[in-house]
């Protein structure tokens, strides 16, 4: 596996091949892409983020800095991949973004118990998308400080 992979700054966890392009092509423009892998579904993801499967040689220590994050995915919703991240002491601390079409307030309230650290609706509109994204970007990434391992 290239190393790539192995140090990734940002999962980004979308079935949509569209808006993932628009979100990729967003955080490029911030040029916050660099360190970005794509995953296509929540089972694809748990694989990435625990390091198993076709992700076996990476190690979960060197996790994304931030997961953008899907709710309506194929194999395992994003529900489960959020309550998965957020149960295991190794990965608990990477923030998750829940980047999602729902305005189900039932799923806002459902992510943050489980400890999501955002909840954004993806905007209709392109270019308030690509907005949203790019800001997103640069805030986890640049603007947020986490927290220093100890391990």
């Amino acid at each position: 596996m290239d190393d790539s992979v192995k140090e990734v700054e940002i999962l980004l966890v979308e079935d949509n091949p569209t808006d993932a392009e628009l979100a990729i092509r967003a955080l490029k423009r911030s040029n916050l892409a660099n360190k970005l892998v794509w995953v296509k579904d929540g089972a694809e993801a748990l694989d990435f983020i625990f390091a198993k499967g076709a992700y076996s040689d990476r190690q979960v220590a060197n996790g994304p800095k931030v997961i953008l994050l899907d709710l309506r995915l194929p194999k395992v919703d994003g529900m489960e991949v959020l309550r998965m991240v957020k149960a295991d002491a190794r990965t608990h601390t990477i923030p998750v973004v829940v980047l999602t079409s729902s305005k189900e307030d039932r799923d806002v309230a459902e992510s943050y118990q489980l400890g999501v650290n955002s909840y954004i609706s993806k905007p209709v509109e392109f270019d308030e998308f690509a907005k949203t994204v790019s800001e997103l970007g640069l805030y986890w990434l640049l603007v947020n400080r986490p927290p220093v391992s100890t391990k």
